[in-house]
Parts: C-alpha cells; structure tokens; sequence
C-alpha cells in the first residue's frame, strides 16, 4: 500500500483537453474555426498549451497518433 509512483513520467503521456467558447478567443482564431461555437484547447502535462482542435473526435485521434492518454478539465 505504500508503494511511491513516478508521477512525472505518467504526466509525460497525458494531454488536457479544455472546452473554449469561441467568443472567448481572438480574433485570428475565430476567423480560422469557421461555424463552430466551441473548440477545444489540447494541454500538455505540465500544463502548456500546445493546440486547439475542433473536435473531440479529433483531439483522439490525434493523442492515439501519439501514444497520449486524453483527460478532460472543466
């Protein structure tokens, strides 16, 4: 039961996936998402923005591509 785990390393596979509302970005962004209302910031372990992505079908797809475990924040 008292066994120590290296979380840093399980931090190293895990991406964050964070809901933005569209109205909430700039400009630039916006004019690139099209009709969308919602997008969806991808986080790395320590935290860093690293991407936004359409979809959550997307965001899979593209951790899956990376040996990455997705886990959602709101």
């Amino acid at each position: 039961m008292n066994h120590k785990f290296d979380l840093t390393e399980m931090s190293a596979k895990l991406v964050y996936l964070k809901p933005i509302n569209l109205a909430d970005l700039p400009d630039e962004v916006r004019a690139q998402a099209g009709e969308l209302d919602q997008i969806f910031a991808v986080h790395n372990g320590e935290g860093e923005q690293v991407a936004y992505v359409a979809d959550l079908a997307l965001a899979t797809h593209l951790a899956d591509e990376h040996a990455m475990q997705i886990v959602t924040l709101h």
